[in-house]
């Protein structure tokens, strides 16, 4: 069985969750704006990472200012089962 030794502690969820999704989500919306603006070419994909890392910049940091909000709309919209 493979060590867990590598593993984030439980407390940096509330940064690793952000991190990730503004990760992927940057990947994918700078990757299509890029080859859309750019066509598939060669520039795209040199122009493409440089996108991404300033995309990347900028969504990590708001989403850990509004996740927060977020989290309080998405309470205030769901409807919670009466509990009896």
């Amino acid at each position: 069985m493979a060590s867990l030794s590598h593993r984030i502690p439980v407390r940096y969820q509330g940064i690793v969750m952000p991190m990730l999704l503004s990760l992927l989500m940057t990947f994918v919306v700078s990757l299509i704006a890029t080859v859309r603006a750019v066509g598939f070419t060669r520039a795209a994909v040199t122009t493409w990472p440089g996108s991404w890392a300033l995309s990347w910049a900028i969504a990590f940091p708001t989403l850990l200012v509004v996740l927060p909000v977020v989290r309080r709309m998405v309470a205030w919209l769901i409807v919670r089962p009466e509990v009896r």
